[in-house]
């Protein structure tokens, strides 16, 4: 099968051959080999990383830290038909200077669309572009995630006086940021946001809000908002950015500037600035301090002083209803205790 230039295929390139132009100005690179594949469960929540042999294509960028840790972003296209999107690998074309990377575009309409998983949190999106740099001697590399709402097509032809890469390819993407299409799970949270980007600049994937949240956990399930999510891949941590509330259907509310997010641990830190200090209202009670540590599966929170800040409390004292005589025939009357 002949493809545009420089485009190949990714695990199974599932295009019919008539899709397939050649480019313009370069020869078209060869197709992956198709070599028999073992039967392998579809990819999972349970499941990470890329698999030998799978159906699915997948993809991997690789960051290693300044502590010597090497960290992986695993990228899957959880379907496999033509008719439900395409996986399409455009890499340096001749001419190109050394180092250039290869661009990847997937994209699903499938209900599990493309899977990217980022330290703890599993995402998924409709559409993903991913740039990974060549880590030189067959090694992944970091590179940049864009992944949103969109979608993404072979052309029947390069387009004539194309400059950009992927049109050059023979591949046309078209994000679109949409509310509640990136959709976030860690253990029992879900979150939703627009758009999803990350860059090896600093290792932080940002996902664009509004951001909405839910946790179950019964009567004392979790809801709120933010304006933002970053996931820092070095420190492994996820954290809600920007006016953030969390709502317990046991009464509480709680807001912060950012809160450090860790299912696993059922736990969130409320962190305060100055301005706007971390606070936890529940009933009469209320709680500000620069920290605030929220035991997400007890609904209790514990504040951390921090050097030079404070913290203050308004508490609501319960008074217990003195007891009333019995009525009732059957009862006997309560005795109060006579001094010796």
């Amino acid at each position: 099968m002949r493809l545009p230039a420089a485009l190949l295929t990714l695990g199974l390139l599932l295009l019919p051959a008539t899709q397939a132009q050649q480019g313009p100005t370069a020869p078209p690179a060869p197709a992956s080999p198709s070599a028999p594949r073992a039967a392998e469960p579809p990819v999972s929540e349970e499941t990470a990383g890329c698999v030998e042999g799978q159906e699915t294509s997948c993809t991997e960028l690789v960051r290693t830290g300044d502590d010597g840790k090497e960290r992986r972003i695993t990228i899957v296209r959880t379907g496999t038909s033509d008719e439900t999107g395409i996986d399409a690998v455009c890499g340096p074309r001749e001419g190109e200077p050394e180092g250039t990377p290869t661009l990847l575009v997937l994209s699903e309409s499938g209900p599990r669309g493309i899977e990217i998983r980022i330290d703890k949190n599993l995402i998924r999106v409709p559409l993903a572009i991913v740039t990974q740099k060549d880590g030189g001697e067959g090694r992944k590399s970091d590179g940049r995630i864009q992944a949103s709402a969109g979608s993404a097509r072979i052309l029947d032809e390069v387009p004539e006086g194309a400059t950009e890469r992927l049109a050059l390819c023979g591949v046309e993407a078209t994000p679109k940021p949409v509310p509640d299409t990136v959709l976030v799970t860690q253990g029992r949270t879900q979150l939703k946001g627009q758009a999803l980007v990350y860059d090896e600049a600093d290792g932080v994937a940002r996902i664009d809000g509004p951001i909405t949240f839910a946790r179950e956990n019964g009567t004392e399930s979790l809801s709120g908002q933010s304006q933002r999510i970053e996931v820092n891949v070095d420190a492994e941590t996820t954290t809600l950015v920007g006016a953030v509330t969390l709502n317990s259907a046991g009464g509480r509310v709680s807001r912060a500037a950012r809160v450090e997010y860790d299912d696993a641990r059922n736990l969130a830190r409320l962190i305060g600035t100055p301005e706007q200090p971390a606070e936890s209202i529940r009933g009469g009670d209320k709680l500000t301090a620069g920290m605030i540590l929220y035991d997400l599966d007890r609904n209790e929170v514990y504040a951390v002083k921090a050097e030079g800040g404070t913290i203050t409390g308004e508490f609501v004292e319960e008074t217990t209803p003195a007891p009333t005589t019995p009525t009732s025939s059957s009862t006997p009357p309560v005795q109060t205790p006579q001094q010796p």
